[in-house]
């Protein structure tokens, strides 16, 4: 326990699902923690159940002057913010490429990819005038290599697009203190998930050497490692979560 005290977090998509998941454990390891999402009834709901040390922001992650504001109130509310979690995301339609919009393909960029920039754009300033911190950027396992089974386009292109993202930020960055790492979970059973492929995840441990869906807590506690002192030499790296997907 303790592994975050004296830290100011920032976690997108923290109403449910993995995101809901790193909040709790952020909050039980000592940070005081921003929970953002779009939900706004389920995210003020679990800010209000974990207490003082939460507080929940509606938050549109696609829209820059958005970061803007939730940074900045973050920033009064709780302190500079020296951890940065970009969890948001969203799967998209299971389209081929000839099939999906122009519009899909645009949404699931906005909200996966241009997210992300956003957030390191906002926050990485703060970070720099505190003398570093932590940013971790969620991708996917389909940000490693052409997963069979991928939704769309659109969405292996963001989570590769994170990767890139992430490494080029640990470069230009590391100097002032601030680390960057991605990771890369394969099949999670979160709502999204769920959705996608059944409550049981039916067909998704197929697959994998672990013959099972991970538990989103089980990406927590990497997320918890990165964001933590203990990982203060590891930076511009990808941390795959995926029971051993890819090593097949």
């Amino acid at each position: 326990m303790g592994q975050l005290s004296g830290k100011v977090a920032i976690i997108t998509g923290a109403a449910q699902g993995m995101g809901e998941a790193h909040a709790r454990r952020f909050v039980a390891e000592g940070a005081r923690v921003a929970l953002t999402d779009v939900n706004t009834e389920r995210g003020q709901a679990l800010a209000d159940e974990l207490g003082h040390a939460a507080r929940f922001w509606t938050h549109d992650v696609s829209n820059l002057a958005d970061w803007v504001r939730v940074v900045a109130e973050v920033a009064e509310a709780f302190g500079t913010p020296t951890v940065l979690v970009n969890n948001a995301g969203i799967i998209g339609p299971v389209e081929t490429t000839v099939e999906i919009s122009e519009e899909s393909y645009l949404q699931v960029i906005a909200i996966n990819q241009h997210s992300q920039f956003y957030g390191m754009k906002t926050v990485i300033p703060y970070m720099q005038r505190a003398g570093g911190g932590s940013i971790v950027n969620i991708s996917s396992s389909a940000g490693m290599i052409a997963v069979v089974g991928s939704p769309n386009l659109a969405y292996v292109a963001s989570k590769f697009a994170s990767r890139g993202m992430t490494k080029h930020a640990a470069v230009q960055y590391g100097p002032d203190g601030i680390r960057v790492n991605s990771v890369h979970p394969g099949y999670i059973m979160t709502p999204m998930m769920a959705a996608a492929m059944g409550e049981n995840g039916a067909g998704a441990g197929a697959g994998v050497p672990l013959r099972r869906p991970a538990d989103p807590d089980e990406v927590t506690s990497m997320v918890l490692f990165l964001a933590s002192d203990g990982a203060s030499y590891v930076t511009g790296t990808e941390l795959v979560v995926d029971g051993g997907l890819l090593a097949g």
